[in-house]
């Protein structure tokens, strides 16, 4: 991996995230719209694996056989769905920036942003307090051939990291405070460590709000799942030749 040195919002920070994937958009990356439901792949593995239908009727839970356009373009070995209208848009921005070098918003940030820039030093030493580690500033992060990166917001020791958020959503707070649910950082959690190579990454959900009751910070560490950062690899690879395409589609043709 590559380490930059830069404070989060700078200028340089800006630049070298021009044009990489980052482990916060790993999840607009793999939005994909049209592919088969859960149900759907059972039954057509089943086929594939040589299974008679009625057998992965009963495998898949199907009472009939399905009649699927989806699922018959799968049994002929066609593929099966397709971006998402937004990874479609974020797959055309990184192919911009990767021409011009720059950030296509010239480095823009939302109020929100900047919160959060604002607040990760107290984030990160209210973590330090509550677990009783040394959270080290990282920087941005890339992989070897810089086309994948994230912010890192702290380095635990040689097998750790963390992020800082500091959503003020009351809808986002209340799935990480009441329902302890972090699934929409699960992507990045898990991408943070493929980048990395890290075993564990700690994300922490700051709120100054909430410092007079003293739940300022929720937190949790997620350990590394190497079956799902694999899954991930490959979905994140299928985006990476979606930007490739759109890059080379925005050259001038040679004459």
């Amino acid at each position: 991996m590559i380490v930059i040195d830069c404070p989060q919002g700078s200028p340089a920070w800006h630049e070298a995230r021009a044009g990489v994937i980052t482990a916060s958009m790993f999840v607009v990356a793999r939005q994909k719209v049209g592919q088969l439901t859960e149900q759907q792949a059972i039954y057509v593995d089943a086929i594939r694996s040589g299974m008679d239908a009625k057998s992965a009727m009963g495998a898949a839970g199907y009472k009939a056989k399905p009649t699927s356009s989806t699922i018959e373009r799968a049994l002929a070995g066609e593929s099966v769905g397709d971006f998402s209208d937004v990874a479609k848009k974020y797959a055309f921005a990184l192919a911009i920036e990767r021409i011009n070098g720059q950030p296509l918003d010239e480095g823009f940030e939302t109020y929100a942003m900047r919160r959060g820039h604002e607040l990760e030093p107290m984030a990160r030493a209210e973590h330090e307090r509550q677990s009783g580690l040394r959270v080290k500033r990282a920087g941005f992060v890339l992989t070897d051939d810089s086309v994948f990166g994230c912010s890192a917001d702290g380095f635990i020791g040689d097998r750790s990291g963390a992020e800082y958020k500091c959503f003020m959503d009351p809808e986002r707070l209340y799935r990480f405070h009441i329902e302890n649910d972090a699934s929409e950082v699960f992507d990045q959690a898990q991408g943070c460590m493929w980048i990395t190579g890290r075993e564990s990454w700690h994300i922490g959900m700051y709120c100054p709000a909430l410092k007079i009751v003293g739940r300022q910070l929720w937190w949790r560490e997620f350990l590394r799942d190497d079956n799902y950062i694999n899954a991930m690899e490959s979905d994140l690879m299928e985006f990476k030749a979606l930007v490739d395409s759109l890059e080379q589609k925005l050259q001038p043709e040679c004459p």
